[in-house]
């Protein structure tokens, strides 16, 4: 079995000022949402600018830290921060979750769809290709830091199953934090990356990745250690799947109307012409 290489949290001082990789992590996915984002607004028909992808990544950040650290404080915790309510604000005790700075980027979309005059629908399936890539870099982060590890392994069934020094128990586990890197990260980024490639009816990305997140999330949290203060809920499902359940739900559903809505209104084929699929 393999022991987790026990990464320094510490990539580099300046100083008195310690940067740890988590937040270098950070770093990364934002830089390669606005790398991508420049690429992707080389194409005229995606009504976005390179400006725009500038000034979305500046919201950006806001949304996925503030909706990142609510989303933990509401759904993970609720009672204790109800009765320490000044430690909601201290972000650098850790407590983030991704369902949460999921919710931060669409309202920050929204806020900017409605500023910019644009369609909600046509920022919404330009930005959600762009996600993906950091939340891989965010969980490689998790792996760096030896935290978020998985539920018990048998090696001989799993040979990459670790034992993280952090749990405590010398237990060897799945690597989730790598699953969740793969699965929701660069899978769901080449999908939606090809998918959107080429013009599709508003919405279908945007619901696209609803979808796609949603159930790669869903199925990683099998190899996911729970919350020791939560354990597994109702059905013996973790609380990151219960909250990956609406995502799918809703994203099915919004595919469907977004779809069926663009063939009712597709203009008739002009005589002599064969419709192409």
């Amino acid at each position: 079995m393999l022991v987790h290489p026990q990464f320094d949290p510490v990539a580099f001082s300046l100083g008195p000022v310690a940067v740890r990789w988590y937040g270098l992590m950070y770093l990364v996915g934002f830089a390669l949402f606005w790398w991508l984002g420049r690429l992707r607004a080389r194409d005229a028909w995606r009504g976005m600018s390179r400006q725009d992808v500038e000034d979305l990544l500046f919201f950006g950040v806001l949304g996925v830290i503030i909706g990142g650290r609510l989303g933990y404080v509401l759904f993970y915790k609720p009672d204790y921060y109800l009765e320490h309510p000044l430690e909601a604000l201290m972000l650098w005790k850790g407590g983030m979750a991704s369902h949460g700075g999921i919710i931060g980027v669409i309202a920050v979309m929204w806020l900017f769809a409605r500023a910019r005059g644009k369609s909600f629908l046509q920022v919404a399936d330009f930005v959600v290709p762009l996600v993906p890539l950091g939340l891989a870099v965010g969980r490689l982060g998790n792996f760096i830091n030896g935290e978020l590890w998985g539920r018990a392994a048998d090696p001989n069934v799993w040979p990459w199953a670790m034992v993280f020094p952090q749990a405590g128990d010398g237990v060897p586990r799945h690597p989730s934090q790598l699953y969740q890197a793969a699965l929701e990260g660069a899978l769901l980024f080449v999908i939606l990356w090809l998918y959107s490639r080429k013009p599709r009816p508003p919405g279908c990305v945007g619901s696209a990745f609803l979808i796609g997140y949603g159930t790669l999330r869903f199925v990683a949290e099998f190899g996911r250690e729970p919350d020791a203060f939560l354990g597994l809920l109702a059905l013996r499902l973790s609380m990151g799947q219960w909250l990956s359940l609406p995502m799918i739900i809703a994203g099915t559903a919004l595919f469907v109307y977004f779809r069926s809505s663009q063939r009712a209104g597709e203009p008739a084929v002009p005589a002599g012409r064969k419709a192409r699929r």
